[in-house]
């Protein structure tokens, strides 16, 4: 309050002069403008208080960084309240102008108190909406309506047909507002929630957020009117505009858009990019087919060829056009007439444009013979009018913004006519700057990718497919149905099916390459790495001073001078020394945090330290003791052997920068610590007749004449001992440092000197030091700053190269003095800073461990404070160094070492308190910033206040009542819509419960809210993305991975998605938001349920089609944590994956891939759902590729082609069948990784990463595609927590098989079988090229035993033996109802199937078209038994379904037979198995014997058998109601279980013999952990193992002894 802008904003807020109070309200003395309002509106009294703070803040804060300055300071300029009102109202402005009405925004002429009332009332109606604040357009409606009303008040007018003057509808009393307007569309929220059936129900079946906002787009709107009558009014009418026919659709209400679970959404939201594939690829093909090379584009009959892709393009148009009406029909209801008939409409113009295309090119075709003489002029007219009705004229609507005002009929039907008429997603283009850049990009990428599309895969492939048609002898050792088969179609498609999945994917791995290059240039130039050890920090040391003046004090900023490779600044010299001590203050605090956070030792915070006193003797400026550590001793060499003149030694010395400010800082605090010793007249004299000597012999370069260095190391011996003693402060060595004093006076004048001194002859004879030289010395007083000025001293002379060891604080000193020489804003002073709050979810955790939880220990006796002190032995040393305790058992001593050892723990095993801590360094930064600038507390009260009062006052400051549950949609989004009307300021950082923070970092955030102010292109940023470093890369080598893989994406994708490309959107925190710009559109998430699974990158999504601007800064960052254990990064990506699925579907995705333009499209679907999409056509190639392999090797064909290929003398189709498997997307996942660190760690440490890395990427890979195409076909979305704790315990065998069996181990196991298959039957050929099978081998070796390698003790036998027991315990476990999952295989079983509950035919018909692959397997392999003897008739597939059937039949028998007999009539059943047994043997009998029957075939049927099964198995599960209906759901279950039970012996085999050997656990924990972690986690198992085989022998032994007692028992009653 006793601030100026404080003062002012509250002043206006008191000015009621003329308000009129509604009757009976209790007026007093403080009511201000929001209170009139909470009373005449009936806002809730704690609504009105909140937001009167936050008006006041922002009033204030925008008041004073007006330019020029307000005078006086006390009284609120117009501007601040009319910066407030365009900002304020900027998107309802939009809202009017789009809908065509009258807007309410008050506009400059009105009085000051008017303004105020306007914002007031929207900030009220914004403070109390609740969940209605994730639809903008409907507060929107809301304000308008209340602003009517308002501005009807205030000027005075009267109903017509009553003539009383126009109140507030119907306020009552503080609830008003709520019952009678947010309660209503709350209820309406609540109930479609409901309708979603907790994110199970399809989308389609019920009406999220958006569709409800969305409603509020077109001026039906109104019809609702006003007031909303007791809650009723607003559901029935939005009901009734939404009402469906309950025949056709049931409940079915959506908006504009629907989000049906198909992939259709892929081509239709991105058909331009599909299209452009397609046609490209068509053209492609042409060119090859004709050998025609590229320069004969221009040739008549080539031109004619290629311009078949017209025809292509119009079909691909009607598709999409009717995918449009298709997937939208449920919505068509909802909307205009108008729309629905352009929709219609454009599928009868797209459908003619098709025929006509088709009709005039074939007609053309025909008329030329073959040979294009003359092209008839019908078909060159219709392609010119295509052409220019859809390339040339979908360009218009860059124009929309001139010609919009347009009376012409034609143009305002073409806007119609290509535009939809959306209220988000227009005007989004960028400047030319922009792109050019990104168009730059895109142009030479896709070239790069079509060239090789075309050499390396086309060409050759359809030269092969020339020779293959020609081949026509080709005979199948199978019967083939089909009668193409004769012209080779099986062999085509099986070769061009994978090379097609190629090309639409391999665009993904160029963008790899080409954004990995493009953003280690744009890094480089940025000058990001170039200060990346301490090495390269000593260089650049003596400018950080100039550059921490330039970036971190406040000053008015300078004009820019254009592009520059490198930031220069000035050496700190004696001239601006005094910034060279506002910088040390800054640099020792950031030390001392290092030291407070154990990263530093004492003594490396010595060396660290810059000395904080300004010497007036010192001409240089007193560096930290690390860039002067061992300059002493070599300066005392060279002078020692020194024979030159004293000018060559000096300029020795003075190319050393360093060495130079060592050697004067030495002598001048030699100098200063004699002279506060010697005290008495006579040695004084002595001492100051020596000195001048000295320096008169250095100012007339006579030093090394007037004394000898050779005995110069005898003297500095002596100064050493002398500063150590008096470091020690200790009275009693009085007579040490005397006779240390007399010493070095008598080396100086009889060792050193070559003439004597007069001064010094008057004293004693022969000039000699008499014994009572001295004897009257008295030890200074031992204060701070002698203490400080002795240790340096000591330091400076004593000190080596001592290197820093701990990784953390090196990176950190090296970032943040890199991040000086970085391109940032000048920072502002304190006061004028743009305000700024912190908002951070927290959910039921404990912020810091308990006593018992940080010894508690895991069954290998492992705890969290022991893996911690593996993990960072140098920090755990640092720590005992601080709290003074030398042995660990003394930790334990007092309750104050306890709470500190607690607090160490917490920090690094639990992310939420090191979140907690790194926050609370905004408030320390800014009052060492204030300090610097010479500002008083209060100013540093105006930005922080609020924060204290939150962290030092734990008491009720606002209670606002919501309408009803506020969870009504995903929780995290809905916690922060329900928080941030407690937030203040224009900006909002999000901060999440997994990060920290750095205090130097946080000395740069006046820098980084500058950025809201720079110019960025066309718009200003909404969002500021901030660079992130995964701190928890040591814990393991997974966790390393993991980080190196964020850390990746958080730099250099990030880089090039903010520039050039322009689609940056939000992943997460710690981005800052312009919290004005969101919290008047949607706020800074969405909360939908299911379709708003990452809620985080829809505020990006939504940012962007609002006209926002997402930008990236690198010169500043915050630390995250991410998961260290597999099963924790698997589910973290699982929830990636189905959030990228929802992404898919949803109508951000789809408006941002029609409305932005071409080239950042591409970027926006590359950088999204697209790499998802690229991976899952990734395994699918491997798929196809294979299948068809097996195809091949099985059909005899491969053979008899390739023979025929070399009889030819053809070479392109060996090419073409060993190119496909080449591409392994896991292993190119590393290319970023290593760039990244290549840029910024150097490439040594880049290459030591690669070893398993590709495993885990690979293995990753998988857990993508399975969840991303799962979510797609079948929804069923949901938060899975990972969870924050370490993993350092062992996942049972049974919990792995549980969590990838599905997404890894069926697919990889289903590889493995084909690739057997084609092993035995392929051409040895190929088999021979290693580089053709290796990818896959390896993909299916990643997928089956990456869980176990990255597993802890995964290959130690007595936890294998284990985990064996307790899997084969589950897997027989029937388990009772409700029997949690982990207990029950039953239960887990069921789990998997559930998603069949919720999904659609559509879904149900995929799984069971998807298991139809399985069949193919067994008609393949029955012709290669022996037993058929090559006989290619039908009748042999036929006996193999026969076989199949009767096993099944036997296997019915056998289970009804065990539950009718096997109780009661065991002799019965007894017989049964044994006829069957011995019916068994006899048909293998007679088959080996009359039908040449071999082991080898009986391996086939296994084969071929089993794929069956699973294919029947999948079908029967997918067909769960009618098996039930059939009673055939437990015998299901049966197959299912054994199923299950082979697969995971196949898997535990390999596990368990590599387990037998010792070396491989030892080797594998060495790979997952730091060596010191691994030896004591072996001691650790030896120790626990002795233990338990010593329990269970002290167990065995008393029972042996009960046993005993209990036969002497017996023995004893018998005599009795």
């Amino acid at each position: 309050m006793q601030l100026q802008e404080i003062k002012a904003a509250i002043s206006v807020l008191r000015n009621i002069d003329g308000l009129g109070w509604p009757p009976g309200f209790e007026q007093t003395d403080d009511l201000d403008l929001l209170d009139w309002l909470g009373a005449t509106f009936g806002f809730q009294r704690h609504n009105v208080r909140n937001q009167k703070e936050h008006l006041i803040m922002l009033l204030a804060n925008v008041h004073i960084r007006l330019n020029p300055e307000p005078t006086p300071m006390d009284k609120l300029d117009d501007r601040a309240v009319d910066a407030v009102i365009n900002k304020l109202f900027q998107n309802y402005k939009t809202w009017c102008k789009f809908l065509g009405c009258h807007s309410r925004v008050p506009h400059s002429q009105l009085v000051v108190q008017h303004k105020i009332l306007y914002i007031g009332l929207y900030l009220l109606i914004w403070g109390e909406a609740a969940n209605v604040r994730f639809m903008p357009e409907c507060l929107c409606y809301i304000f308008h309506n209340m602003a009517h009303e308002l501005c009807a008040f205030l000027s005075g007018e009267v109903r017509i047909a009553t003539g009383e003057n126009i109140e507030p509808s119907q306020i009552v009393d503080d609830q008003s507002f709520l019952c009678k307007v947010i309660t209503p569309l709350y209820s309406v929220i609540e109930k479609e929630a409901q309708n979603s059936k907790d994110g199970k129900a399809p989308h389609s079946a019920w009406c999220n957020y958006d569709d409800l906002n969305e409603y509020f787009w077109s001026f039906d709107c109104f019809s609702l009117g006003w007031p909303l009558h007791n809650g009723g009014f607003f559901s029935e009418s939005f009901r009734e505009n939404v009402k469906v026919s309950q025949k056709t659709f049931g409940n079915v209400r959506k908006s504009y858009f629907v989000e049906s679970r198909t992939f259709w959404h892929i081509f239709r939201s991105f058909d331009r990019l599909w299209t452009f594939y397609v046609l490209a690829l068509q053209a492609m093909l042409i060119f090859a087919w004709n050998e025609a090379p590229m320069v004969s584009i221009f040739r008549r009959d080539v031109l004619y060829a290629v311009s078949s892709i017209f025809i292509t393009a119009s079909f691909l148009r009607l598709l999409q056009s009717i995918l449009d009406v298709a997937i939208n029909f449920p919505s068509q209801h909802r909307r205009i007439f108008t729309d629905v008939l352009r929709s219609f409409l454009k599928i009868i113009v797209r459908l003619a444009w098709a025929v006509a295309l088709s009709v005039f090119y074939a007609r053309s075709f025909s008329r030329a013979s073959q040979q294009v003489e003359d092209v008839p002029a019908q078909y060159i007219l219709t392609v010119a009018l295509y052409s220019l009705s859809n390339t040339a004229l979908p360009l218009f609507p860059m124009l929309r913004q001139y010609l919009k005002h347009s009376d012409w009929l034609i143009i305002r039907f073409l806007i119609w006519w290509y535009q939809s008429k959306n209220y988000v997603g227009r005007g989004m283009r960028e400047s030319y700057d922009s792109f050019i850049k990104y168009m730059l990009f895109w142009v030479l990428l896709l070239a790069s990718k079509l060239a090789f599309s075309f050499f390396v895969m086309i060409r050759p492939l359809v030269m092969s497919t020339k020779l293959i048609m020609t081949f026509s002898k080709a005979k199948h050792q199978w019967h083939e149905f089909s009668p193409l088969a004769q012209n080779n179609i099986g062999v085509l498609a099986s070769l061009w099916t994978p090379v097609i999945m190629v090309y639409f994917l391999d665009t993904q791995i160029w963008y790899s390459i080409y954004s990995t290059v493009c953003g280690s240039l744009i890094g480089a130039f940025d000058h990001l790495g170039e200060i990346r050890s301490l090495k390269s920090l000593r260089s650049r040391f003596q400018n950080l001073p100039g550059a921490f003046v330039k970036c971190l004090i406040a000053k008015s900023p300078s004009p820019k001078t254009g592009f520059s490779s490198s930031i220069k600044f000035t050496k700190a010299k004696k001239c601006n020394r005094i910034e060279v001590a506002g910088f040390s203050q800054l640099w020792n605090e950031i030390i001392c945090c290092f030291r407070e956070e154990d990263i530093v030792n004492d003594r490396k915070m010595d060396l660290l330290l810059v000395p904080c006193y300004l010497e007036s003797s010192l001409e240089i400026i007193q560096w930290p003791l690390f860039l002067l550590a061992g300059k002493i001793p070599i300066a005392l060499d060279m002078a020692a052997q020194c024979r030159t003149m004293e000018s060559d030694l000096w300029k020795r010395i003075s190319s050393d920068e360093y060495m130079k400010c060592a050697v004067i800082e030495c002598y001048v605090s030699v100098k200063r610590m004699l002279k506060t010793l010697v005290a008495t007249e006579p040695e004084e004299r002595m001492i100051s007749n020596v000195l001048e000597e000295i320096e008169t012999s250095i100012s007339m370069n006579m030093l090394l004449t007037n004394f000898k260095m050779s005995t110069l190391p005898i003297l500095y011996k002596k100064i050493v001992e002398l500063v150590e003693y008096l470091r020690d402060g200790n009275a009693c060595k009085r007579e040490t440092v005397v006779l240390l004093l007399r010493d070095m006076l008598e080396v100086v004048t009889h060792d050193m000197m070559v003439k004597k001194i007069r001064g010094l002859a008057e004293i004693g004879s022969n000039s000699k030091v008499t014994k009572e030289s001295f004897v009257s010395l008295v030890l200074p007083e031992f204060t701070p700053q002698w203490e400080e000025q002795i240790k340096r001293l000591h330091l400076l002379l004593t000190v080596k190269n001592e290197p820093l060891t701990n990784l953390e604080a090196k990176r950190r000193i090296a970032f943040f003095a890199n991040s000086l020489f970085m391109d940032m804003p000048c920072a502002p002073k304190v006061c004028k800073m743009l305000s700024f709050s912190v908002l951070t979810p927290y959910y039921n955790e404990e912020t810091m461990y308990s006593s018992y939880d940080i010894v508690m220990k895991n069954e290998d006796g492992v705890s969290i404070l022991y893996y911690l002190q593996k993990i960072f032995p140098d920090e755990w040393n640092n720590f005992m160094e601080r709290i003074k305790c030398k042995k660990r058992a003394n930790v334990w001593g007092s309750e104050e070492n306890i709470l500190q050892l607690r607090r160490w723990v917490s920090l690094r095993g639990q992310t939420l308190c090191r979140t907690v801590r790194g926050m609370t360094y905004y408030r320390r930064a800014l009052r060492l910033q204030a300090f610097l600038e010479i500002a008083n507390e209060q100013v540093i009260h105006l930005c922080v206040w609020h924060i204290l009062m939150k962290l030092k006052i734990e008491k009720e400051i606002y209670r606002i009542k919501l309408p009803g549950p506020p969870k009504v949609g995903e929780g995290k989004p809905e916690n922060q819509n329900n928080a941030i009307i407690f937030t203040r300021g224009e900006a909002l950082q999000t901060i999440d419960m997994n990060q920290d923070n750095y205090f130097e970092e946080a000395l740069k955030m006046r820098n980084l809210l500058e950025e809201f102010s720079e110019d960025h292109g066309v718009r200003p940023p909404a969002i500021l993305g901030i660079r992130e470093h995964v701190f928890t890369g040591s814990f393991s080598s997974l966790a390393w991975f993991m980080s190196n893989q964020e850390t990746s994406f958080f730099a250099i994708q990030q880089r090039v998605l903010a520039r050039p490309l322009k689609v940056r959107f939000h992943y997460g925190h710690p981005d800052v938001f312009d919290r004005i710009f969101h919290i008047t559109r949607g706020g800074i998430s969405k909360a939908s349920r299911g379709i708003n699974l990452s809620e985080d990158i829809f505020a990006g999504f939504n940012s962007t089609l609002r006209r926002g601007n997402v930008t990236h800064h690198e010169y500043i960052q915050v630390g995250k944590g991410r998961d260290i254990g597999l099963n924790q990064i698997s589910m973290f990506e699982a929830k990636v994956a189905c959030g990228n699925g929802e992404q898919t579907l949803s109508r951000d995705m789809y408006r941002l891939g029609n409305r932005l333009d071409f080239f950042r499209m591409l970027s926006c679907y590359f950088t999204t759902i697209g790499y998802h999409i690229s991976a899952m056509l990734a395994v699918l190639s491997s798929y196809a590729f294979l299948y068809g392999r097996v195809y091949l090797s099985l059909s005899g064909l491969d053979q008899s082609i390739v023979t025929h290929a070399q009889q030819m003398g053809e070479d392109s189709l060996n090419a073409a069948m060993t190119t496909v498997s080449v591409f392994q997307m896991g292993l190119l996942m590393i290319l970023p990784m290593f760039m990244n660190m290549r840029l910024e760690k150097g490439f040594g440490t880049a290459v030591m990463q690669l070893p398993l890395a590709p495993i885990f990427f690979t293995f990753s890979l998988g857990t993508k595609i399975h969840y991303y195409g799962h979510t797609i076909l079948h929804g069923g979305t949901k938060y899975r927590a990972t969870g924050r704790g370490f993993v350092v315990h062992h996942e049972k065998f049974a919990e792995n098989y549980r969590m990838y069996s599905r997404s890894h181990f069926t697919k990889a196991l289903e590889l493995m079988m084909l690739l057997i298959i084609y092993h035995v039957y392929g051409s040895a050929a190929y088999i021979s090229a290693a580089y053709v099978i290796a990818p896959l081998w390896f993909l299916v070796i990643s997928w089956l035993f990456a869980p176990f390698i990255f597993n802890p003790s995964g290959f130690e036998w007595r936890k294998i033996v284990d985990d064996w027991h307790d899997w084969i315990k589950w897997i027989c476990s029937h388990g009772a109802f409700g029997a949690p999952a982990t207990k029950s295989w039953e239960s887990w079983w069921d789990e998997k199937q559930e998603h069949l509950l919720y999904t659609g035919l559509l879904g149900r018909f995929w799984e069971i078209v998807l298991s139809l692959r399985f069949f193919l397997i067994q008609y393949w392999l029955s012709y290669h038994l022996h037993v058929p003897n090559r006989d290619t008739r039908r009748m042999v597939y036929g006996l193999s379904w026969l076989v199949t059937v009767v096993m099944v039949i036997i296997l019915k028998i056998e289970s009804v037979s065990r539950k009718k007999h096997s109780p009661h009539l065991q002799l019965k059943f007894r017989l049964l198995k044994l006829f069957l047994f011995i019916s068994f043997v006899v048909t293998l009998s007679l088959l080996f014997v009359y039908q040449s029957l071999t082991v080898g075939d009986i391996f086939v049927c296994l084969l071929a058998f089993l794929s069956t099964g699973w294919a029947l198995l999948s079908i029967a599960i997918a067909c769960k109601p009618l098996m039930k209906d059939m009673n055939m759901w437990s015998s299901v279950k049966t197959v299912a279980r054994g199923y299950e039970f082979i697969m995971g012996f196949i898997i535990f085999t390999p596990v368990a013999v590599l387990a037998w050997f010792p070396f491989v656990s030892n080797f594998q924990t060495r790979l997952l952990f730091n060596q010191v972690f691994s030896t004591g986690l072996r001691v650790k198992c030896r120790v626990a193992a002795r233990k338990r085989q010593e329990a269970n022998t002290h167990v065995a032994c008393r029972e042996q002894c009960s046993c005993v007692l209990h036969s002497e028992q017996c023995y004893s009653r018998r005599t009795i």
